[in-house]
């Protein structure tokens, strides 16, 4: 009994020791970061691929991410974790910033991780936190970004070309043939529903989230309106699109039709049914919409665009409709 108390009394004045030395040296910047996270996360509700990329940005050197096909080179951590909060200097700043630009990364890429530096020690001044004096980050320079040049989008006659590609398979691999006739109905459904939802997004505007989150309660043909009630934020469905609100998108007579046809299809299409749904009526994987998207685009010879300019095309297909 007596060793154990011995033992508790050594446990006890080595964690009051550490305390103290925390106490004196302040939090670091990995405690204040982590903090911030939370904080984030539990009282501003940001959403799941916000504090996905944070944490990217965040991560410890070597540690895994996209599921385990890299390692991060945890930039950040290795120049500023251990580092006091309150100890770190705009030229230590500077210099996290110049080691990021020497990687490679466009001027874009540096700045976000400057924003996100200062985010986090702007928390780190609120009174209700740690009080810090000053935010060294604020001081630092910005990387000067290319002048974006201007949006590229289709023409409703390359949208048709593109869907066409999609409802062929011709982003198919020919050495992987379905194997069953069962495999081969299967796969002209998917390759049919691609179309259709190309259409959808170029033709009503929807992202590429809210378009996987759409059920068909959020389908009013009598209105001719869509419902965006939620979007897929990372791997997560959330009840709000990027604006935060639910909003109504007047529904063209082209997106109308490609719904319709949808809707024909004899199967997940009752309300809380998703619009574009896998064979087994769950929602559709984003990541490999991106990808069929890319291969029918290159097999229809069509310029490189990314999937998010059928949302540029949609306003591009306004302006030139006469609309503000």
């Amino acid at each position: 009994m007596l060793e154990l108390v011995r033992m508790h009394d050594t446990e006890q004045t080595l964690l009051e020791r550490d305390a103290e030395a925390r106490r004196r040296r302040g939090v670091t910047f990995r405690e204040l970061s982590a903090d911030y996270l939370a904080w984030l996360e539990d009282v501003k509700d940001a959403k799941p691929s916000t504090l996905r990329d944070h944490r990217l940005l965040l991560a410890e050197p070597g540690s895994a991410y996209r599921r385990g096909s890299g390692t991060s080179r945890g930039l950040v951590m290795a120049a500023l974790g251990d580092e006091p909060a309150r100890e770190i200097t705009t030229r230590q700043i500077e210099e996290l910033l110049r080691s990021i630009s020497r990687t490679g990364v466009a001027p874009r890429t540096v700045n976000k991780t400057r924003q996100l530096v200062c985010a986090i020690f702007n928390y780190g001044m609120k009174p209700s936190t740690y009080g810090l004096a000053a935010n060294p980050a604020a001081h630092a320079d910005r990387r000067v970004e290319p002048e974006r040049g201007p949006l590229s989008f289709y023409s409703p006659g390359e949208i048709e070309q593109l869907a066409d590609a999609l409802a062929s398979g011709a982003h198919r691999n020919p050495s992987r043939p379905a194997l069953s006739a069962g495999e081969r109905e299967a796969r002209a459904d998917e390759d049919t529903q691609d179309a259709e939802l190309v259409r959808v997004a170029a033709y009503a505007g929807l992202r590429r989230g809210e378009l996987v989150a759409l059920r068909w309660r959020d389908v009013d043909f009598t209105g001719r309106k869509l419902t965006v009630r939620r979007a897929l934020s990372g791997a997560t469905e959330v009840s709000s699109s990027k604006s935060r609100r639910t909003r109504q998108v007047p529904l063209p007579e082209q997106a109308a039709q490609a719904l319709e046809r949808l809707k024909a299809r004899g199967e997940f299409t009752r309300p809380d049914d998703y619009v574009f749904a896998n064979r087994l009526g769950r929602r559709i994987d984003p990541s490999a919409l991106r990808r069929r998207f890319e291969r029918a685009r290159d097999a229809a010879e069509l310029q490189p665009l990314r999937f998010h300019d059928l949302r540029h095309t949609h306003g591009s297909l306004l302006v030139a409709g006469g609309i503000d």
